[in-house]
């Protein structure tokens, strides 16, 4: 059984938090270098509910397992129907589905608020995230070399699209 999804609250807030801080300071899924705060996840949140944009958490019983949100791509007209996203999973809780609810989540969210693409930026060696995103229907739209640095070395950015259909005439 895939883990339920639901809108984000601020009560949500601390666990989201943690989730995006142990991916700053342990992972390349996010390419800064400094956690954030509290009050920076509690304007994050409000200025994305602000501009129509879903930050959806999953877990059981009200345990937040990981989190995901979309937002603008570009801040240009021509980019109003193509949102990028991130999908974040607390450590213990990957590989028993939560990204993939987040993500199917996301996608219907979009699909209903005539996104027309849904991109995904990823470390190019993150094959778990590479896969997830595959098996949700995504494709590789191009790879920037050497584009982020963390933890010592050069990454390799790799973007990923799913072209969902809506606003296409719009």
């Amino acid at each position: 059984m895939s883990p339920s999804t639901r809108d984000a609250t601020e009560a949500d807030l601390p666990r989201v938090l943690e989730i995006f801080n142990h991916a700053i300071v342990h992972t390349t899924a996010v390419w800064t270098l400094t956690p954030v705060t509290l009050d920076n996840r509690r304007t994050w949140l409000r200025e994305r509910i602000a501009n129509g944009f879903p930050v959806l958490v999953a877990g059981d019983e009200g345990d937040v397992a990981g989190f995901a949100s979309y937002g603008l791509f570009r801040a240009y007209e021509g980019f109003k129907h193509t949102v990028e996203h991130s999908v974040y999973v607390h450590e213990g809780a990957r590989g028993r589905g939560v990204g993939r609810a987040l993500l199917a989540a996301l996608i219907a969210h979009a699909e209903a608020h005539a996104i027309h693409v849904l991109v995904g930026v990823i470390d190019a060696e993150n094959h778990a995230s590479v896969a997830l995103h595959k098996s949700a229907g995504f494709v590789e739209a191009g790879m920037l070399r050497e584009s982020g640095r963390k933890f010592g070395r050069w990454l390799d950015m790799l973007s990923m699209q799913r072209i969902l259909g809506g606003a296409g005439h719009a």
